[in-house]
């Protein structure tokens, strides 16, 4: 926490791999773990019209949720780029075709395993920002981030670290990684493991260098989107305005919808399309 910049510093790379025919997008990941799968990363490129010089367009990278499979934020994608806003959407850490074979969830992203979440939420800012200099290589200036839930965590402490990006609209929405993790609805079963050997305040501590609210100051010249739900039990209610009241008291530059319904329905029509709506409408203003 002394020198997050150190921490979050992701060495350039020219090792892209492109498919243009199909659209994917495959580069190796700064940290190596031990799972060969998980460190190369996995992108799908949903470019905007053709027409559309990069220099003069927006790109945005977007960050799905956790455990989202390979279809995850696709429509959401495509939704962009039919409204002119070109999207690189990226399989995080440990998810889709990175999970190694003893795995059915993503659990090394989220655990009870207290430094393994550090690690894999720390190479998944790094996985990000290396997405971004390839939109950067490819010539877009107007550079943003989306990212749902787990992903707008990841997306915030991109951005704090990332001078590249210009805006951040932020799904979901707490201060803390740790309190998510201790209160929420999806959560339990790493709850359950972490009772009786570290309490809420431990946890916090030790999960700073992963929680947003340690990075506000350093967002400060970047516009930034908030979602909540109104009925969320993943992500609470009272946390996702705990921070949208600590961007208003530090006076940071944000707007903030919030959506009638819970965490998982945000999903799932016709919240779906007000959530889009809203995420679209932000990107497309503010880059």
């Amino acid at each position: 926490m002394r020198d997050t910049s150190v921490f979050f510093a992701t060495p350039p790379t020219a090792d892209y791999d492109f498919d243009a025919a199909r659209g994917e997008l495959r580069f190796p990941s700064a940290l190596t773990t031990p799972h060969p799968e998980n460190n190369t990363v996995l992108a799908r490129w949903f470019p905007a019209s053709a027409s559309l010089q990069p220099r003069n367009a927006p790109a945005v990278v977007v960050l799905p949720q956790w455990n989202s499979d390979a279809d995850g934020h696709i429509g959401l994608s495509r939704l962009l780029a039919r409204f002119g806003v070109s999207a690189l959407r990226l399989s995080l850490p440990y998810h889709d075709a990175r999970m190694p074979p003893e795995l059915t969830r993503a659990d090394y992203i989220v655990s009870a395993n207290i430094a393994r979440t550090v690690q894999v939420c720390r190479q998944a800012v790094m996985d990000a920002r290396r997405a971004v200099a390839w939109l950067a290589l490819q010539g877009y200036e107007r550079i943003g981030i989306l990212g749902t839930s787990l992903g707008s965590c990841l997306a915030l402490l991109t951005a704090a670290h990332e001078p590249r990006i210009r805006a951040q609209a932020l799904n979901h929405v707490s201060p803390w990684f740790a309190d998510v993790v201790w209160r929420g609805l999806s959560t339990r079963h790493v709850r359950e493991s972490l009772d009786a050997n570290v309490t809420l305040d431990e946890l916090r501590e030790l999960w700073r260098p992963i929680n947003p609210w340690s990075y506000l100051d350093r967002v400060r010249d970047t516009r930034t989107l908030l979602v909540y739900a109104r009925y969320d039990l993943t992500f609470p209610v009272d946390l996702s305005r705990l921070l949208v009241d600590e961007f208003a008291k530090r006076k940071l530059p944000h707007e903030v919808a919030v959506l009638p319904c819970g965490h998982y329905s945000s999903g799932v029509a016709p919240f779906s399309y007000m959530d889009a709506y809203v995420l679209i409408r932000f990107l497309r203003g503010n880059l």
